[in-house]
């Protein structure tokens, strides 16, 4: 399921593809951590809508090599050698928690070729003067954003143990993922749903073939400035959260709703970070087809 190209700068990305080869075009954009594997759990939904779905592994995930230093921007370049190597012109992008301002930055400069963008439970910029970044977040991100703060060192020497962890976690028991989190009952539910856990298993091995440098330049990435303003924005954008999300808190996404030029809302009530697999597919189809 793994293939690869080569961008701009000598770097080898890989992605994959699900659905129908000849439908559609979406491109998504994984959370933080995640990679290419990370899909709906049944490909033949996405077939049936006549859903061409392109997932990758963002720089330093999975068999993508590592692009130390990057901005949020620099992913654009990977998503459009993808698009050109796959002869695809024009295409969606959904991206979520950690891909919500990637999916952004594709959104303001690649914007003649996108029709569609959701962004779902999105990270805010941090250091803005109208959004407090951390106020109502799990403390176990906090925790971890006050080790991007820090830097890269302190990144690296804590970011390896905690993919360790979670990947004997999710090995032994998938509902295990976020341990430790103060999760609302919405998402404990969404991670007891054995359809996922498969997928779960081998996507969480997945994304750190190579180590955890996707996750550190990531969060890395999200205390620096992004490299673009949301307001370059022009293209259809829908910004979704949910009211009681404790990892990336409702307020993120007030934030981008104010700020991306003529953004749709959605605000979700009585949920929390995760998306059902029923929930997916519906939202796959409204990024590809439209209302």
């Amino acid at each position: 399921m793994a293939q690869t190209v080569q961008v701009a700068d000598g770097r080898s990305v890989a992605y994959a593809e699900w659905g129908d080869l000849e439908g559609v075009p979406v491109i998504a954009l994984h959370g933080t951590p995640g990679g290419r594997l990370g899909r709906p759990p049944d490909e033949d939904r996405i077939r049936k809508l006549g859903i061409h779905l392109i997932t990758y592994d963002r720089a330093g995930y999975g068999w993508s090599e590592r692009h130390r230093g990057r901005r949020v921007v620099d992913c654009v370049g990977d998503v459009a050698t993808i698009a050109d190597h796959l002869g695809i012109g024009e295409f969606a992008t959904m991206g979520g928690s950690g891909g919500g301002p990637h999916v952004l930055a594709v959104a303001a400069r690649l914007g003649e070729r996108v029709t569609r963008v959701q962004c779902d439970v999105g990270v805010a910029p941090y250091g803005v003067d109208d959004l407090d970044f951390l106020d109502g977040m799990d403390p176990e991100n906090v925790r971890e954003f006050g080790w991007a703060l820090e830097g890269e060192e302190r990144l690296i020497a804590e970011i390896p143990k905690e993919a360790r962890a979670m990947k004997f976690r999710v090995a032994m028991d998938p509902t295990r993922l976020l341990e430790g989190f103060e999760l609302p009952a919405a998402d404990v539910a969404i991670l007891s749903d054995p359809r996922i856990h498969a997928i779960m298993r081998e996507s969480v091995t997945d994304m750190f073939a190579n180590g955890a440098w996707g996750w550190i330049d990531d969060d890395l990435a999200f205390t620096w400035p992004w490299g673009f303003d949301v307001t370059e924005i022009k293209v259809p954008v829908e910004i979704r959260f949910g009211a009681d999300d404790v990892l990336v808190p409702a307020s993120h996404g007030r934030w981008l709703a104010s700020h991306v030029p003529g953004a749709t809302t959605v605000v979700t009530t009585g949920s929390g970070h995760m998306t059902s697999p029923e929930e997916s597919i519906k939202q796959l189809g409204r990024v590809a087809f439209g209302d």
